[in-house]
């Protein structure tokens, strides 16, 4: 048997006017998806331990079976894993986001507005060029900088504080005075950063293109080096992530996982989504793997934009160009499988960020399959009555374990 999570990141949504009250998944065509809800348990999970925030940090390492209370100690040690970044046991990690400051002539630096938290989502060539030039005038034996991929990167701060810090995509639009670090060394940075990038030829260009420039450095969540169980000692799986996002990346890392780079992969709405199908049918067909982890970074992205449109084209192409190639390649394969289709929160698109309701899910078995009557979508799931509370045992019923 070969176990598989297609987690398609942010996912879920809320009922919308625009949608006739349906909300992007229940809208969106997917063929493949209602195809498997008829034969597949239907339900909803809460993935967010109370009183933590809601972050994809948090949400995957529960639908990765890790109770987050337990095991979480910030979201950037995790994406520093991914890069190969060296952390001390006194180091800090943080988020080092290229984002989108407004640049108002004269205006005093906490009275612009932050616009986009994913500067376009630029590219990791022109990022790595950018941040080079942040490195050569602010990097000391106390904060070092590292590329990671796209807009986010990290800083390592030499005997730093898990400080709490504002995350800018849940303030898109606001000024970012109250959002700016008390920590001078921090906030002066940010403020030096925006000097630095404003009038950098590649922001130039990019202006000149109709993009938005990557022209200040946002600095968030802070942790500190992790350490969690292995995931083949606690499953007794050999498991693969395949993902475009630093941040899975080091979770797998971190769990003891391998990690398959998809050529093309990108964590935007136009990523290679048939190549992260045929990379788990590839490995799961060739016995090296038990379970593959398939993160689609799309469908938050386009959350965060705030573009319906989009998320629900994101949505679409998951169940065309991940969810059926993918289901068909291992029939073809002749492999028995379990696959759990669900987000790890929702990214809603009137407010822009993640917040901590429930999501659905879909459980088929290929061996099994259990007459249904709902569909994969928040409504109905909620309606078939079948709720997990904690979301780090529902992995369990995906591998068939006793909770």
């Amino acid at each position: 048997m070969k176990y598989v999570i297609v987690l398609g990141d942010g996912m879920a949504d809320e009922p919308l006017e625009a949608l006739g009250g349906e909300t992007p998944l229940s809208h969106a065509r997917t063929k493949t998806l209602d195809e498997l809800s008829k034969s597949s348990e239907i339900g909803m999970v809460h993935t967010i331990p109370d009183g933590m925030k809601p972050g994809s940090d948090t949400a995957n390492l529960s639908v990765l079976g890790y109770d987050p209370r337990l095991c979480y100690s910030g979201r950037s040690p995790l994406e520093a894993l991914s890069i190969g970044v060296p952390m001390k046991e006194s180091d800090v990690a943080l988020r080092c986001n290229l984002v989108t400051i407004s640049e108002e002539e004269g205006l005093a630096f906490e009275k612009r507005r932050i616009l986009d938290h994913s500067s376009g989502e630029i590219s990791t060539e022109d990022a790595a060029v950018l941040l080079e030039a942040v490195r050569a005038e602010l990097e000391n034996e106390t904060y070092r900088f590292y590329v990671g991929t796209s807009y986010r990167h990290c800083l390592i701060w030499d005997h730093g504080e898990t400080i709490e810090l504002a995350q800018p995509h849940d303030h898109l639009g606001c000024e970012i005075g109250p959002y700016l670090p008390s920590q001078p060394d921090l906030r002066t940075m940010m403020e030096k950063s925006y000097e630095i990038l404003k009038d950098h030829p590649l922001n130039a260009q990019r202006r000149r293109e109709g993009l938005n420039p990557a022209n200040c450095c946002w600095f968030w969540g802070a942790g500190t080096k992790p350490l969690l169980p292995s995931f083949a000692s606690a499953h007794h799986k050999r498991g693969v992530m395949i993902s475009a996002v630093d941040l899975l990346k080091g979770i797998a890392v971190g769990a003891g996982m391998d990690n398959i780079k998809v050529e093309g992969a990108n964590g935007g709405l136009h990523t290679n989504y048939e190549g992260k199908a045929a990379a788990a049918v590839k490995a799961l067909s060739e016995d090296a793997y038990d379970f593959a982890y398939i993160h689609i970074e799309a469908p938050d992205e386009m959350g965060h934009q705030g573009s319906l449109e989009k998320k629900i084209k994101a949505i679409e192409n998951i169940d065309m160009h991940v969810i059926k190639p993918l289901t068909e390649g291992l029939k073809a394969a002749g492999e028995d499988y379990r696959l759990l289709v669900l987000p790890d929160h929702p990214t809603p698109v009137r407010v822009r960020t993640h917040t901590d309701a429930d999501v659905p899910y879909l459980l088929y078995d290929s061996t099994r399959p259990v007459e249904n009557a709902y569909h994969y979508n928040e409504k109905e799931a909620a309606m078939s009555g079948v709720r997990v509370e904690k979301g780090h045992e529902l992995i369990r019923r995906l591998f068939e374990e006793a909770v």
